[in-house]
């Protein structure tokens, strides 16, 4: 009787502690990813001119952006939602400029 108890305890365990953790990580990364391309896109969308940067660059670009510009606009300004938004997305231009003016000056080879 008792290793039965135990098994059940086991799987209820696994079902309603591990499994949501999980998720809940699997969510936080997968939105943490669509904010950054969100972000990412604004800030070229800023950056005049072409920007011969990567999808992914343009992911980095946005999650620093974001990052640096949430915790800025809420916690160190404490400024509104909105304005911190407008950060985000200023941080992430200058990410932007940044990473495609080095490539731009890169030497071929």
């Amino acid at each position: 009787m008792r290793p039965m108890f135990l098994v059940l305890l086991a799987v209820l365990v696994v079902l309603f502690v591990v499994l949501p953790l999980v998720g809940m990580a699997l969510w936080a990364l997968t939105t943490t990813i669509l904010v950054g391309l969100v972000i990412g896109g604004l800030g070229r969308l800023v950056v005049p001119g072409p920007q011969r940067i990567g999808f992914l660059a343009t992911i980095a670009a946005g999650l620093c952006g974001s990052i640096v510009g949430g915790f800025l606009g809420q916690h160190v300004l404490g400024v509104g939602r909105a304005l911190t938004i407008i950060i985000e997305i200023a941080l992430s231009a200058g990410v932007v400029a940044v990473l495609a003016g080095r490539r731009r000056h890169l030497p071929a080879g």
